[in-house]
């Protein structure tokens, strides 16, 4: 049973996403603030955070930047701020998603299953999908029993394509996600990057997993039957 901590000043919207998220078989903690919600963190395994941002003591911002200096947890912002640069700077402190209040409670559930899905199979040792299966361990693609070790970057790339197959990653978002938010080369060592994954995919023999481009957006990695 997935735990789920709900971080908000405001009880009644506790109480709200506390009994929408029980009704789908989750367990949930709460806290009104973000130190509240760091002594839970000391005591219980958390597998996903729901943050409200305005709170008092510690707000969902320092909260947020605090927590993803040591721990590596989904963080889904609930927030009346709706502006992008809000959204923006939730998203640069390491949130994965950001929901407008007010919101559908059944969307947020939809949201914490997938963010949860997402993280179980981005952080697991390995992924499959087509005739594709790519171990993170030691870096290693294989293809119809033949492996082949490809470098860390394209590795990470190749395995982020893998964990979310059909989803469109923009340029900016792989670079943030791949090599972090602090480089500062040009956006195009994605293109360096895909090419050579493409050339690797046909050497290896792969007749059903293509990274294909979508035109002014970006890359997605696509599955034949």
């Amino acid at each position: 049973m997935s735990k789920i901590l709900i971080v908000d000043d405001d009880l009644a919207i506790r109480k709200l996403i506390k009994a929408f998220l029980q009704q789908e078989g989750f367990a949930t903690f709460e806290a009104a603030d973000g130190q509240e919600a760091m002594d839970v963190l000391a005591d219980v395994k958390i597998d996903l955070i729901v943050l409200d941002v305005m709170m008092p003591v510690m707000d969902g911002w320092d909260f947020c930047r605090d927590l993803k200096k040591s721990i590596d947890l989904p963080i889904i912002i609930v927030s009346a701020k709706n502006e992008i640069q809000e959204r923006l700077k939730g998203f640069r402190l390491g949130a994965d998603d950001y929901l407008i209040k007010p919101f559908d409670p059944m969307e947020l559930v939809a949201r914490v299953k997938a963010l949860l899905k997402r993280y179980r199979i981005e952080h697991s040792e390995s992924a499959q999908v087509g005739d594709l299966t790519i171990d993170r361990r030691t870096f290693e693609l294989t293809v119809g029993g033949q492996s082949t070790m490809i470098p860390p970057k394209e590795f990470e790339l190749l395995f982020k394509f893998a964990s979310n197959p059909g989803h469109i990653f923009t340029r900016a978002q792989l670079i943030e996600q791949i090599w972090g938010v602090d480089y500062e080369g040009d956006a195009r060592t994605v293109d360096v990057h895909v090419k050579r994954l493409r050339e690797r995919l046909e050497q290896c023999g792969s007749e059903k997993v293509s990274i294909v481009t979508i035109r002014n957006l970006g890359y997605r990695l696509e599955v034949q039957p």
